[in-house]
């Protein structure tokens, strides 16, 4: 099977990446289910580069529909260790603008019905969470950022939300009286998911919309989000061209041995069928 060591998740309005060389697609058999849609392999510059539309080509996958532990777990088969989810967000701050980029640094996590882990049946894995994205690659994110036509802010708090409908206003306060930046739908269980498969993970979040609490903004509607979106998509795939050559090759963030200390659950006691479903997360961990 092909491999690339940097993913990219396109979101709302990125369903394909341009630029590519060499390209192939695949679509990986996961213990999960299909991805969302066949993986694009390239080259851009010469470095692997896997491609995977959150939403499938179309976009007809709804927030909630999304398969993010095929998707996570189909990438972690391809060799990757760094992933770019490019996504779409509402602001719920003054000072973030429609068509601004944001590299988020916090997660809220307000989702309700989504499977959230890879380790369940019989085995406990309590990965560390308190910083949600990787501090260097979002570091080299924002580096390629800086020369986009657009207002970068680099940090900030990501309010994730079910959907598929926007919020209520009096949602979109309580979400600002939280302490809030931007909000969407996507973003988790994605990020938690690549901690568990120790990658590197980072969010380019681009800002279509007020949400519905700004009262000198209209409401956030599909026309509003899908205007501005396209405006977006332009951007967004600029930055990704800028950032995917500038990765360095070695990772020095934790994310790497993100289960080192995770797996409660001793090796002796995690079922053959556990141990063969999950090789590819376990199996440096389940060595004698």
């Amino acid at each position: 099977m092909v491999e690339a060591r940097i993913g990219v998740i396109g979101g709302s309005g990125l369903y394909q990446m341009e630029g590519l060389s060499k390209v192939c697609e695949v679509t990986p058999e996961t213990p999960f289910g299909p991805p969302s849609d066949a993986i694009t392999v390239g080259e851009l510059q010469g470095v692997p580069v896997a491609f995977l539309p959150r939403h499938g080509r179309g976009h007809r996958l709804g927030p909630s529909e999304v398969p993010s532990l095929a998707n996570i777990f189909a990438l972690k088969l391809l060799g990757v260790e760094r992933v770019i989810s490019v996504a779409a967000v509402g602001s719920l701050a003054e000072q973030v603008h429609p068509l601004d980029l944001v590299i988020p640094t916090q997660l809220i996590d307000w989702t309700r019905q989504r499977p959230k882990s890879f380790f369940r049946d019989g085995i406990a894995v309590h990965v560390g969470f308190a910083d949600p994205f990787c501090g260097e690659l979002s570091g080299t994110l924002a580096a390629a950022a800086n020369g986009a036509r657009a207002n970068l802010h680099t940090s900030g708090t990501l309010v994730v939300i079910e959907g598929p409908a926007f919020s209520t206003r009096a949602e979109s306060a309580l979400y600002r009286s939280w302490g809030g930046t931007i909000i969407g739908m996507t973003a988790l269980p994605e990020a938690q998911l690549a901690r568990e498969a120790e990658m590197c993970y980072s969010i380019l979040a681009s800002v279509t919309d007020y949400d519905v609490w700004h009262q000198q903004h209209e409401a956030v509607s599909v026309e509003m989000v899908l205007q501005n979106l396209l405006r977006n998509a332009a951007v967004s795939a600029q930055v990704l061209r800028n950032v995917i050559p500038s990765i360095p090759k070695e990772r020095r963030c934790g994310c790497s041995s993100a289960l080192k200390d995770a797996i409660v659950t001793s090796k002796d006691a995690i079922s053959p069928d556990a141990k063969r479903r999950l090789g590819p997360l376990l199996q440096k961990y389940l060595r004698s």
